[in-house]
């Protein structure tokens, strides 16, 4: 009687061990374990933050690009951002000092 229970624990302990070391391999060794997906999770809320983002920019640029499709509005732009001008123009610019010293 004493062999058998000796053996049962032996057996129960084995089982233990053999499932921890399971639980340890997935959990952290193998290539899909939590640490990993929990990286990637990292990576993809990065990434669709960075994708919004980008979608507003291509937004506000399709806006910019549909208000320069006149002629005036682009040299409206052109000289605004540019100094561009005409041939025959003069551009005069002024500059104001700072009230506050």
């Amino acid at each position: 009687m004493g062999l058998n229970k000796l053996l049962s624990k032996i057996r129960k302990q084995i089982y233990v061990i053999t499932f921890l070391i399971f639980l340890v391999w997935m959990l952290f060794l193998d290539t899909h374990s939590m640490k990993i997906h929990m990286e990637l999770n990292e990576e993809i809320n990065h990434l669709e933050i960075e994708k919004k983002e980008l979608k507003k920019l291509i937004a506000k640029d399709k806006s910019s690009v549909n208000q320069l499709m006149t002629i005036d509005s682009l040299e409206r732009f052109a000289r605004e951002k540019y100094g561009h001008k005409r041939e025959e123009e003069t551009i005069f610019y002024i500059e104001f000092k700072d009230s506050i010293n």
